[in-house]
């Protein structure tokens, strides 16, 4: 019977990650990987090199997923905001996956400066043509959009932390997604003349 090496690969991506949210890079173990996605612990170094490797995959294809998930608009950074936020509290695993990156791999990746260039020169396109307040310079713009959309999940009790966070009412949800929605439309709105 012949193996399926995609579907080998994506259960080896899909435990990693699970893997990697809950324990870090440090802490995460191969062979707990290797035993969830029920795989030979010998092809996560054929197929991805060694552990920070497949971190790495593990973290493209997060990104990945986000990019075709939650579009970028610079002429919706609002609306963008609340569909950053909605996709994290349909993945809370998933802010503990960045928050490990950046405690054990400050910076940003080639992939992650690449997303972020465009994204700023779209910001600084919409500044320049007046439809997003220019007095504040372009990467701040999208780092403070990303931060006010990452707020509750880093935050102590928040839906990353676990425990109750993780069960939010709807309602505490939708008042917080409307905070971050709001606080975007006022950092990016045009000035009056």
């Amino acid at each position: 019977m012949a193996r399926d090496s995609n579907a080998t690969k994506a259960r080896l991506l899909d435990a990693a990650f699970s893997e990697f949210a809950a324990y870090g890079i440090a802490g995460a173990r191969v062979d707990r990987i290797a035993e969830t996605a029920q795989a030979n612990k010998r092809l996560i170094y054929v197929y991805y090199g060694n552990k920070e490797q497949l971190f790495d995959a593990v973290l493209q294809r997060a990104l990945e997923t986000g990019s075709e998930s939650v579009p970028f608009d610079a002429d919706d950074l609002p609306g963008y905001a609340g569909a950053v936020f909605d996709h994290l509290v349909e993945r809370p695993e998933l802010m503990r996956l960045v928050l490990w990156k950046q405690l054990e791999r400050p910076g940003s990746t080639g992939a992650e400066a690449e997303s972020y260039a465009g994204k700023i020169a779209a910001v600084r396109q919409a500044q320049e043509a007046g439809r997003i307040d220019a007095g504040i310079a372009p990467a701040d713009v999208l780092t403070l959009v990303i931060g006010l959309s990452q707020a509750w999940f880093g935050a102590v009790g928040g839906p990353a932390a676990g425990a109750e966070g993780a069960g939010w009412a709807a309602e505490r949800l939708a008042g917080h997604r409307a905070a971050v929605v709001e606080s975007v439309r006022r950092i990016t709105a045009p000035r009056a003349a």
